[in-house]
């Protein structure tokens, strides 16, 4: 269970705590795109982090897949994969999408119609490293660098607002992005942040503090048996 905790868990429980630092500043219509069940993997949901939120949608692909449309209140079918219905254009405040991109072979398509979506903000988690990890039908396509985030973000006319990665040793890495079309209305209002560089850089590192439990455990057991 451990090991499973640190490949899937860490990044997923790190990047609950970023949004939920700055899911507060949006007002207006909010959807969480892509979003499945809409569950945090902590026992919340996704609509309990935007409290300052008029109204909350969830977007999903075609039945009967891993991220199928129930035809639930508020949900809309939508292939990211697909051109964008003109009725949904800027039909959102905020677009939110977690660790769906590396699933879409197409990712140019997908990602400019989250910018599509939304008329301001676009929040973005995906994979820098992680475990290979997909289901018939749900395919592990990519991972992302920061560098590749921020033209992603400039390519679809959005600016880059804020971004973060978690660094948890021998874990999953996710990059955290904001990007939005009105830049300047946001000044002063988004957490500051260092631009990321060297993502995962823990990769190839001893890890001296797991060597340290090691050998004190070692010690304890030794004057055990004294």
């Amino acid at each position: 269970m451990e090991e499973i905790d640190r490949k899937f868990r860490l990044a997923r429980i790190w990047s609950n705590r970023e949004l939920k630092k700055i899911a507060p500043l949006f007002t207006g219509k909010i959807a969480n795109v892509s979003a499945g069940e809409n569950n945090d993997k902590e026992g919340d949901t996704y609509d309990n982090y935007f409290i300052n939120g008029e109204e909350f949608w969830l977007t999903n692909y075609e039945p009967g897949t891993y991220r199928g449309f129930q035809g639930r209140d508020n949900e809309l079918l939508i292939d990211l994969t697909k051109a964008l219905p003109q009725e949904f254009e800027g039909k959102f405040d905020v677009v939110f999408n977690h660790t769906t991109l590396e699933h879409i072979f197409d990712v140019f398509t997908a990602f400019r119609n989250l910018c599509k979506l939304t008329k301001d903000i676009a929040i973005v988690v995906v994979p820098f490293t992680q475990e290979q990890h997909e289901t018939p039908g749900y395919l592990d396509y990519w991972r992302f660098t920061p560098t590749c985030m921020r033209e992603l973000f400039k390519t679809n006319g959005m600016h880059v607002l804020y971004e973060s990665a978690n660094n948890d040793f021998n874990a999953a890495t996710y990059l955290f992005f904001v990007g939005s079309k009105r830049a300047a209305h946001w000044k002063g209002k988004m957490p500051a942040y260092t631009a990321i560089e060297n993502a995962a850089n823990w990769i190839g590192k001893k890890n001296n503090r797991g060597l340290f439990a090691r050998l004190l455990n070692f010690k304890n057991e030794d004057k055990g048996t004294c």
